[in-house]
C-alpha cells in the first residue's frame, strides 16, 4: 500500500481572502487546495532564498541547541 504523501492542515482566512481565493481558483478552473499550496510552496521557497529569514533560523537553532543541552546537563 501507498504511503500518503499529505498532509490536512486547517486554515482559516479572513472572509474577502477567502472569497478572493475561490476567486482565482475558479477563474484557473483549480481547486483552493491547489492555489493554496502553490501559493505556500512560493513563499517556502521565497523564504529560503532571503538572508534574514536565513539568520533567524540560524538564531532558532542555536538556541533550542542551548534549551536541549540545558535539559541534558539537568538530569
Amino acid at each position: 500500500m501507498a504511503k500518503d504523501t499529505t498532509k490536512n492542515i486547517l486554515l482559516r482566512l479572513e472572509t474577502g481572502l477567502a472569497e478572493r481565493l475561490q476567486t482565482v481558483a475558479s477563474v484557473e478552473g483549480r481547486s483552493v487546495s491547489d492555489v493554496a499550496r502553490e501559493a505556500i510552496a512560493a513563499l517556502v521557497d521565497q523564504r529560503r532564498q532571503d538572508s534574514r529569514f536565513s539568520e533567524l533560523l540560524e538564531e532558532n537553532l542555536t538556541r533550542h541547541e542551548e534549551s536541549l543541552r540545558r535539559l541534558r546537563d539537568d538530569g
